[in-house]
């Protein structure tokens, strides 16, 4: 996880304080990702993520339904969040970019209990990169937009960090067990 100091200037000369940072998913065993072509990955893990994410993970995602759109850029979906979230009882998204060429996908977390009592909106910038061995690297770069001097924890930024990589390999065993899926 880097901090991303630029992103941080920026939005400070604009009045607002965030907190920015970028990881990588390599996959379960740290390479990239088994050979999972970043088109396979996309489809799955951003354009099918609606339908397949509560599939196989049900008792975190109940549903995820759009409320506002056609699914495209500045369309709101809900998500509504499974008995194993039972402090989350759902949150709305609005999708800020859609890329199916370059496989990127940005949204912005703009209502629900996802939202701390200080945190104005959370952006996620998404970006699958294909490897060089044919397979992929998910890049995601989070922002966090606070309201007024509210501090993010290391903590709350590590939580928040790992449950999007639970999510990432519960894609990834799904495209391994299912080969013939998203061609």
């Amino acid at each position: 996880m880097a901090e991303d100091p630029l992103l941080a200037e920026a939005m400070a000369e604009l009045g607002r304080s965030v907190i920015g940072f970028t990881f990588e998913f390599k996959g379960s065993n740290g390479s990239f990702l088994n050979l999972i072509s970043a088109a396979k990955v996309f489809k799955a893990f951003v354009l099918d993520s609606d339908k397949l994410i509560p599939k196989i993970l049900p008792t975190a995602f109940k549903s995820v339904e759009i409320i506002e759109g056609d699914g495209g850029v500045g369309s709101i979906k809900l998500i509504t969040f499974g008995e194993a979230t039972s402090q989350l009882k759902s949150m709305k998204h609005r999708i800020d970019g859609l890329d199916k060429e370059n496989f990127t996908y940005s949204y912005t977390i703009v209502e629900g209990e996802a939202l701390l009592e200080g945190i104005e909106s959370i952006s996620y910038h998404v970006k699958i990169v294909p490897s060089a061995d044919g397979g992929s690297v998910c890049k995601n770069r989070s922002i966090y937009h606070t309201k007024g001097d509210f501090q993010i924890t290391k903590v709350q930024i590590k939580t928040g960090k790992e449950k999007a990589l639970g999510i990432f390999k519960a894609v990834e065993a799904y495209l391994q067990a299912n080969p013939d899926a998203y061609n």
